[in-house]
């Protein structure tokens, strides 16, 4: 297989705002990004993409890779490998990245019940995720005893029948490291309800300006806005199509600095012509300065590896690989996952908006079908 795929689990631990960049007149001024068919809120690709690139730059330590503009686009560089590169110190060209980052798509919504908290799904948002066969009547729901043992249960300010006897969450949902107290109290409804309970639930505030000089509110300077709540599950595809296969791990650059180094100079030449330092043709001197400047790449970014904050798995799929093989595109993903945690995505972060947690990493098979799951959480740097 030619590429890898990845679904990540996430939690919101704050709100998430991701606006559609304009006012509106409506239930709120500053609105949400939402599924065109379904009206169902979702975090878009590329709001995770520019976020996760920024964090991975920033655990390795290269900031000037972080953004649109002004990497260092050298084929030596994990970041720009990754995610791509626009006309760096390289090649001097733009470079797409090995990775594909997909939408974030709801899968539990949490909503209050006089029960107590509970989180609602429907048939199509777990058979897009991976769990299939479930179904329920268009305008009932299912829920097991735990819950409550009433025939009715109200989610916010819909009261809905219970159909059948008790639901049992399927076990598949329930091994994806969900949080009990999540897990035990899932309520599915008809993807007809699922979109209104939904949008009927979302969080929404007010705020207004406040004047430097009064320090009151400004006058005119109200405004509404709507939110992803706090404790709602989405999950996420990361596809890499590793096309170029030449990853600069960290063990893989230690080859590179041997290959230079060393006696074989067919095997020097091929590396530096197919980073297109230099041509057939060149003198003997321009193709010194060649080797040089590919070394002083390969240095550069082995001391940023020995400085990185970007820890190294060690369970999972990948527990019998050694140490070094364990740097790839996949493992950078993880762990700017990990800051999301704490810096968040979106917009309103200065009102306390934005942190998601990443809760497990799935392999995805060609079938798209779940094949095995683990902690996203990757350990703490030797």
């Amino acid at each position: 297989m030619s590429f890898e795929a990845y679904r990540y689990l996430l939690m919101t631990t704050d709100p998430v705002h991701i606006g559609t960049g304009g006012m509106r007149l409506g239930r709120v001024d500053n609105s949400i990004v939402r599924e065109p068919g379904t009206r169902l809120p979702k975090i878009p690709g590329t709001s995770l993409s520019g976020a996760i690139r920024s964090y991975a730059a920033y655990r390795y330590g290269k900031r000037i890779c972080a953004g649109q503009g002004g990497h260092c686009g050298k084929p030596t560089c994990p970041i720009c490998y990754t995610f791509g590169s626009v006309k760096g110190e390289g090649s001097g060209e733009s470079h797409s990245g090995v990775v594909s980052i997909g939408d974030a798509r709801l899968l539990l919504f949490p909503v209050y019940s006089m029960a107590g908290p509970v989180w609602v799904t429907s048939p199509s948002a777990l058979a897009d995720f991976g769990v299939s066969g479930e179904k329920v009547n268009e305008n009932k729901a299912k829920w097991n005893r735990e819950i409550t043992s009433q025939n009715h249960l109200n989610l916010g300010w819909l009261m809905v029948e219970k159909d059948g006897a008790d639901w049992t969450v399927p076990e598949e949902l329930k091994n994806k490291n969900l949080p009990d107290q999540a897990s035990n109290r899932i309520v599915l409804i008809s993807d007809k309800l699922y979109s209104q309970v939904v949008n009927s639930n979302l969080e929404v505030r007010t705020s207004v300006a406040i004047n430097p000089k009064t320090g009151a509110a400004e006058d005119g300077a109200l405004f509404t806005y709507e939110a992803i709540p706090r404790a709602a599950f989405l999950w996420m595809d990361v596809v890499i199509d590793d096309f170029r296969e030449a990853f600069p791990s960290k063990k893989q650059l230690e080859n590179w600095e041997k290959t230079l180094e060393g006696n074989e100079k067919q095997s020097r030449e091929g590396l530096v012509s197919r980073w297109h330092l230099w041509k057939k043709g060149d003198s003997d001197e321009k193709k010194a300065d060649s080797v040089g400047k590919a070394l002083e790449w390969i240095k550069g970014d082995l001391k940023h590896y020995e400085k990185s904050t970007i820890p190294t798995p060690n369970e999972g799929w990948k527990k019998n690989m050694q140490k070094d093989d364990q740097d790839d595109p996949q493992h950078l993903i993880s762990a700017a996952l990990e800051w999301a945690e704490h810096l968040g995505i979106g917009g309103m972060g200065t009102r306390g908006f934005g942190r998601i947690r990443a809760i497990a990493e799935c392999k995805i098979d060609p079938q798209n079908r779940i094949i095995n799951c683990q902690s996203a959480k990757v350990s703490a740097k030797e």
